[in-house]
């Protein structure tokens, strides 16, 4: 078996377990990173343009008014790392600000997607050294030798996606991820506010069933890798927040009785009863420092007037 084949049955061999793991348990649950395969991260690319979904464009504006300042943080030979690159639009505001960096790493679960925007970039930007690696960021991953001299690595973690992890999960995150840095490197991260509840629920449930759609391609996803037999019908999207967790949640309702089964196992579903597929938290400014406090200092907070998301730049300790 060639190392490529090999990669491959690690990757699903690691999804079946994970995925039974979260099937078993009484509150059903699917790790939210397997909404991302190719259609998965064009359908959320769909989302991010949508009227309701304030996140996207909020942090873009933000961006966009503040980037000559937010650039100044980056030294010049610094490696920009970005996690989770999608297709890397936010990126670009970036990188048209940043001349003189050694590099440039995007990390992408997909594959087929990480290798069409890289090829995109690499045309735009052709005299930057672009080193993309394909891989699930939340666990530990290798950034690949670079030649050009560099002194510092940056990782650029915009969208919010942060907001995913269980808070004790980001701090594990966050202490795993800080690894990549010297003392003096950073981060540039996108953190999604609390604000009324009515704002961020009519986020996550649009009137186009784009989100449904997306929520219910976890399940499709799962089907085509695990040989898993869901029927996309038989569930409904439910999104609201919980206002004691301060997160909203995103969860499959199963509109019948029903077995499904997944690799070897076969799972009772009843009726009503709801696979929860994703959170996303929402923090106060100062809720987040603390939660980042033993591995970054935050440096820098930028938001739009409303105070609806932030642009942070943390340096490691």
């Amino acid at each position: 078996m060639n190392s490529l084949n090999r990669q491959v049955e690690e990757s699903r061999q690691s999804m079946r377990e994970e995925v039974l793991e979260g099937l078993r348990r009484p509150q059903k649950s699917l790790p939210s990173k397997y909404f991302y395969d190719e259609r998965g991260s064009r359908l959320f690319e769909q989302i991010t343009r949508l009227k309701e979904y304030y996140p996207t464009r909020t942090e873009k504006a933000i961006m966009q008014q503040h980037m000559p300042e937010i650039a100044e943080y980056i030294a010049g030979d610094s490696v920009l790392v970005e996690l989770g690159s999608g297709s890397s639009k936010k990126t670009r505001l970036l990188l048209d600000h940043l001349t003189n960096i050694a590099a440039y790493v995007p990390v992408e679960i997909s594959e087929k997607y990480l290798a069409e925007v890289v090829g995109t970039l690499k045309q735009d930007y052709p005299n930057l050294l672009i080193k993309p690696v394909c891989a699930d960021y939340t666990k530990p991953f290798q950034v690949p030798p670079i030649q050009n001299p560099h002194t510092y690595y940056v990782l650029f973690y915009p969208g919010s996606t942060i907001g995913n992890f269980r808070p004790c999960q980001a701090q594990q995150f966050l202490e795993t991820i800080s690894r990549i840095l010297n003392p003096g490197g950073g981060m540039i991260i996108g953190v999604d506010l609390k604000k009324d509840k009515k704002i961020m629920e009519v986020a996550y449930n649009d009137k186009k069933g784009i989100t449904a759609a997306f929520n219910k391609n976890i399940l499709r996803h799962i089907n085509r890798e695990l040989d898993a037999n869901f029927d996309l019908d038989n569930y409904r999207h439910k999104a609201f927040f919980n206002e004691k967790e301060g997160r909203i949640e995103m969860h499959l309702v199963s509109e019948k009785e029903q077995e499904v089964a997944v690799a070897s196992e076969t799972f009772l579903i009843e009726e009503g009863e709801s696979i929860h597929t994703e959170n996303s938290y929402k923090y106060t400014l100062e809720e987040f420092e603390k939660l980042v406090h033993p591995w970054f200092s935050v440096q820098k907070v930028w938001t739009d007037k409303n105070d609806h998301f932030s642009v942070q730049y943390l340096q490691k300790k």
